[in-house]
């Protein structure tokens, strides 16, 4: 019962031209106008199909888990806690279930880990030895509503602990206002700080109120420099969609067409079924093509997707669903 469309991350990873930025032209977004029902349009014709089944979504899954960015975020947070949850990062799948698909090989395993700043330390302890980064939200998250100079600062505390990605949130009320040279100079400065660690900006869209100005926020963080843009942070009351990804995603696909830079994609918050992430990882071969079907350009954010995902492969392994509990950690 061997799933052999699906390798291991370390053939699926490419070298990529860092996204260094260009500078701050309004011309290029300002003329934007989203056509919010033909974008839902769009997004609804991915929900309503029928899904992939047998070992093709076996497949499909995996690939989804080689892409997660396994996260705990929560007020009662542990280091016994960050320490399981990295154990569940480096071995996501039970090793009887990959053995009876013939992956027991293939170095499976989720793109990052994603932990308050305090928890960094503690997560480079527990993913030593494996190739897993540690991504750390910073800026004030989730609302981002303090000075630059301390976002700042956290950033740098944040990469000095030894995080290798950076989840900054911007300043929803600059995307409110329209202020978008503000906005550039503020991402920018971010940029800047986290030197080496990748920078995945997050918008935050269910507080943005229309698809145009999540367009634009779009342009504008990924000319700053952004190596990933992110949907949410996962505290709003709405999360990400697939409509707001679709305008995110063609956003990124404009961007790579003009300057040549490959910008990451994160939906985050909401996301815990596995056939949700069959549907993003479909709009994403749709609308950017292969290249972006792999951890340096596609994460999802999320805490309890991989528990599903486990349970929809150990039912194609044994036709029988698991009680949730059999899934720790996920």
């Amino acid at each position: 019962m061997k799933v052999n469309t699906m390798k291991s991350n370390k053939n699926s990873t490419q070298q990529l031209l860092r996204n260094d930025g260009i500078p701050f032209d309004a011309s290029l977004f300002e003329e934007i106008n989203i056509n919010r029902s033909a974008v839902e349009r769009r997004a609804s014709t991915l929900s309503g199909r029928r899904s992939v089944k047998k070992q093709w979504q076996a497949a499909w899954l995996l690939k989804a888990i080689s892409c997660i960015d396994l996260t705990t975020l929560a007020g009662d947070d542990t280091p016994s806690n960050v320490q399981r949850l990295c154990a569940k990062a480096k071995s996501p799948v039970r090793l009887d279930i990959l053995e009876a698909m013939g992956m027991q090989d293939e170095n499976i395993h989720v793109g990052a880990v994603c932990v308050y700043h305090n928890f960094i330390k503690e997560a480079v302890k527990g993913l030593q030895g494996s190739s897993i980064p540690v991504a750390a939200v910073s800026t004030g998250f989730p609302a981002g509503n303090i000075p630059l100079k301390e976002r700042i600062r956290q950033i740098e505390i944040s990469v000095t602990a030894g995080a290798k990605e950076i989840d900054i949130v911007v300043s929803r009320d600059l995307i409110i206002q329209s202020d978008w040279k503000t906005l550039y100079n503020e991402v920018a400065a971010c940029r800047k700080a986290c030197g080496d660690a990748h920078m995945k900006t997050i918008l935050a869209t269910g507080e943005i109120s229309t698809y145009t100005k999540v367009a634009k926020a779009s342009w504008v963080s990924m000319m700053a420099g952004s190596d990933f843009i992110k949907t949410s942070t996962g505290k709003e009351p709405v999360n990400a969609t697939l409509p707001v990804s679709l305008v995110m995603i063609r956003t990124i696909r404009e961007y790579y067409e003009l300057t040549g830079y490959k910008v990451g994609f994160k939906p985050a918050g909401g996301i815990s079924k596995a056939k949700q992430a069959v549907n993003w990882l479909v709009l994403i071969k749709e609308e950017l093509g292969n290249d972006w079907l792999t951890p340096d350009l596609f994460r999802f954010g999320a805490s309890s997707l991989l528990g599903d995902i486990e349970r929809q492969l150990e039912h194609f392994v044994t036709g029988r669903y698991s009680a949730a509990f059999r899934h720790p950690m996920a």
